[in-house]
């Protein structure tokens, strides 16, 4: 008990420590660039250690809100704070909506379907939103600014980091909604198809249909194959801009997240140009339009 106390919330000295070796994590996330292997969405792979996509996806990312929303409710308290400045909650809040989206809208409610998530994929992230929250949260709830003066002369960075941030989200939804059209669109296809084996008496073939995948065509799209990538980028840097360029937290999460999510995509792009080809592909990048 005594060390899920220094833990959760973190002491300083605990909270220290995490948040230095945070910053080296994408000496980790190297060993992506050396493997494909992916074991969810498009490169899901069948084992008998699959989570069900949809609940994997929300009990993997879910717990990073939440860590986040007891630290902010929790470690104040602890310190002897009595009230954090609004740019605190702000900040908190913003996190919260992203991941109330990310992590609970978007597979429960919104995508009408999601492949299996691997064990191990699930742990890994898992971890990466303890970690996160905790250095976050940290960070906001008493060991980053805690009075108004704190924020002083830093009401346009607040202003255009949330201008940022919304765009960024609004873009991610976006292309999040075109790539649900098209699971839409391949369910609607597979029922059809479906439904033509039973007419014709060809039970077998019915029971076999191969997942339909199709390239996604509006938007980002047309220039790059992975716009939800960028666009969670954007709003990483522009919350990253309204904690300050000083804020190691947020820092550390936009750095973290595109060296872990950049090897993705670019593997990505090479799973698009063997399923359609390159012609099909064309010029689009996969996540940096004109670049990378």
């Amino acid at each position: 008990m005594a060390f899920l106390e220094s833990y959760i919330p973190p002491s300083r000295e605990n909270w220290e420590l995490l948040t230095y070796y945070w910053q080296f994590y994408p000496l980790f996330s190297v060993a992506q660039w050396f493997t494909t292997w992916y074991p969810a969405g498009k490169t899901s792979i069948e084992s008998r250690f699959n989570i069900p996509g949809k609940i994997g996806w929300a009990t993997m990312e879910a717990p990073g809100f939440i860590t986040l929303l007891y630290i902010m409710f929790t470690l104040p308290q602890k310190n002897g704070i009595e009230h954090l400045p609004g740019a605190n909650w702000l900040m908190a809040a913003l996190f919260t909506i992203h991941y109330l989206y990310r992590a609970l809208l978007s597979p429960l409610v919104l995508n009408p379907s999601m492949s299996p998530i691997h064990l191990i994929f699930w742990i890994l992230a898992l971890i990466f939103q303890f970690c996160n929250a905790t250095c976050i949260g940290g960070w906001l709830a008493g060991y980053g600014p805690t009075t108004t003066e704190d924020w002083a002369g830093h009401v346009y960075a607040i202003e255009v980091g949330m201008m940022i941030f919304g765009a960024g989200l609004l873009g991610n939804i976006y292309h999040d909604d075109e790539l649900r059209e098209i699971r839409r669109a391949a369910a609607r296809n597979q029922k059809k198809k479906k439904e033509q084996a039973l007419k014709e008496g060809d039970k077998s073939s019915s029971e076999s249909i191969d997942k339909i995948y199709m390239m996604p065509q509006n938007g980002l799209f047309n220039y790059v194959l992975f716009p939800h990538y960028l666009c969670e980028w954007i709003e990483w840097s522009g919350w990253w801009m309204i904690g300050g360029l000083n804020c190691t937290p947020a820092r550390c999460f936009l750095v973290n997240e595109i060296t872990a999510m950049l090897p993705r995509a670019l593997h990505g792009k090479q799973w698009y140009v063997e399923r359609f080809g390159k012609d099909k592909v064309g010029n689009r990048k996969a996540v940096i339009p004109g670049i990378l």
